[in-house]
């Protein structure tokens, strides 16, 4: 396939998932501090909470729908842009998407509309449940995806049946339970409950400079302060766990974003600061901090964190197992009863993936020569100075977001909510920790490079026979379709910041003499 078509088929995807990652975690904190919210105001019945819940939840819908709007084009991709990947592993990673469809969409989707319009004619507490299972709704569906992506990323549970061509579930409790799939679901769910924290004290900040809704600034900044700090926490805490699970399931992805070029003794130091470079495969001018990075990826001081060049020389050595697979493969189609063919390939099965990137360079891997196993060996690299950098960019951030919450708790803690040089920096914070989520995504999706499925499917042999105009004309088309949509969002949400938490009731309360005259 042109390879053109490939990256410009990457970059659609990307630009859609950037895109979508925009939304998805202000919808996941937020929802969960509507039901704090609410449950103040369910126990306390003081009206000042109940208006403090609805203005935050016409912020959550604007967002929420322009959210699905992105996650439709997202699933629609799979079958228009990355075809084969859809053949081929569309039994596994198809399951999720379903489940998650019909258990967590539907159920969010059906309470959303009795949450905006129910509060006149549901009591207190049944309103306060509906509020529970669209934010419990909007939680299950981000557990759903992440276990497809995890799968990506980590792909147990499941085998290729060399009598289908396709990858099939062989034990959907795996598929489940995968360690890389729930350390991304709870570092996720944190990274958004961060989002939606500083999105609650940057606008309550900003109306307490103002000197607008002072009353119900301070409660929302209260809420958030505490939330945030948990939040921030558990982010930076669970990504740490997150970080762990690479050490066994994605060791080339670890090398990369430490750009840790050699295997050193154990425990290996982590480089605080460096400038990788692909050219010579090293990095200069690093600063490192002794025994750190093993500590934190291995959680001992006796084992070794393997270095990139390590990693491809094992990728080497399982490129030539796979071509060994691919051969067996091409005999078992050939004739599916030919014992001696199928215990060859039962022998090499896990490999397959590995002899398959070949086909990047050959049509048959079976014809690579050992240079040119030797460059394959080289494509299981990941661009390791992005990767360097985006790591260091998304946990500095991290950090901030809990100095930024310790101070606003400290604050609120005692009653300082009006200093004036921390409303300023809170606003100023609020693009940080959606651009630490965009990088952590970089990350995920980037390191996994060069595969669809880890170690299974190579990016390459994903795509759909589509055109480079196809590709480049639905780039634009998509470009502009949700640029504009994301226009109308943000003037939606700028405007109902504008009208205030009291709009409705200033309406209703207009006094008469400013009422316009009636003939």
């Amino acid at each position: 396939m042109d390879p053109a078509v490939i990256d410009l088929s990457r970059l659609q995807f990307a630009l859609t998932a950037l895109y979508h990652f925009l939304f998805v975690p202000l919808t996941l904190g937020l929802s969960f501090m509507l039901v704090i919210m609410e449950s103040i105001y369910v126990m306390t019945k003081r009206p000042i909470w109940r208006t403090v819940t609805r203005f935050w939840s016409m912020l959550f819908g604007i967002n929420f729908v322009l959210g699905v709007a992105t996650g439709l084009t997202m699933e629609f991709q799979f079958g228009m842009n990355w075809a084969y990947y859809s053949h081929y592993v569309g039994d596994i990673f198809g399951a999720p998407l379903a489940i998650e469809g019909l258990m967590a969409f539907f159920l969010e989707a059906t309470f959303v509309g009795l949450m905006f319009f129910g509060w006149d004619k549901l009591p207190r507490v049944g309103h306060l449940a509906v509020t529970f299972l669209v934010a419990l709704g909007t939680n299950l569906s981000a557990l759903w995806i992440l276990i497809a992506n995890g799968w990506m990323q980590n792909p147990v549970g499941a085998t290729f049946n060399p009598d289908t061509m396709r990858m099939e579930v062989s034990d959907f409790r795996a598929v489940l339970f995968n360690p890389v799939a729930q350390a991304k679901f709870v570092h996720t769910v944190s990274a958004g409950y961060t989002i939606a924290a500083v999105f609650v004290l940057g606008i309550s900040a900003f109306y307490l400079l103002k000197g607008r809704h002072v009353g119900f600034a301070k409660r929302s900044m209260t809420v958030a302060a505490a939330f945030g700090l948990a939040a921030s926490l558990s982010a930076v805490v669970l990504g740490d766990e997150s970080g762990y699970a690479l050490t066994d399931n994605q060791k080339m992805k670890l090398a990369a974003l430490e750009a840790m070029w050699e295997t050193e003794p154990a425990p290996a130091g982590l480089t605080a600061f460096g400038i990788p470079s692909l050219a010579d495969r090293k990095t200069h001018y690093e600063v490192k901090i002794p025994y750190v990075l093993g500590l934190i990826a291995t959680r001992s001081i006796d084992k070794p964190v393997a270095g990139i060049f390590e990693l491809v020389a094992t990728a080497e050595d399982r490129i030539e197992s796979g071509v060994i697979a691919y051969g067996a493969l091409e005999t078992l189609k050939a004739n599916p009863k030919d014992v001696a063919a199928r215990a060859t390939f039962e022998t090499h099965r896990r490999d397959l993936g590995y002899g398959l990137l070949l086909k990047r360079y050959v049509a048959d891997p079976r014809m690579a020569d050992a240079a040119t196993i030797k460059k394959a060996s080289w494509d299981t690299v990941p661009n390791v100075p992005l990767m360097f950098f985006a790591f260091r960019a998304m946990a500095g951030i991290g950090f901030l977001m809990i100095g930024l919450f310790a101070t606003a708790f400290l604050l609120v803690t005692l009653r300082k909510h009006n200093t004036k040089w921390f409303l300023m920096l809170a606003v100023a914070a609020i693009p940080l920790p959606w651009l630490a989520a965009e990088l952590g995504w970089v990350l995920a999706e980037v390191g996994r490079q060069p595969w669809s499925v880890e170690g299974v499917l190579p990016t390459a042999l994903g795509a759909s026979d589509l055109s480079v105009a196809q590709l480049w004309t639905t780039i634009v088309l998509f470009t502009l379709l949700y640029g504009s949509l994301a226009v109308v969002e943000v003037g939606l949400i700028l405007r109902t910041i504008k009208k205030g938490p009291f709009a409705e009731q200033e309406a209703f309360d207009t006094p008469a003499s400013t009422q316009p005259a009636v003939a």
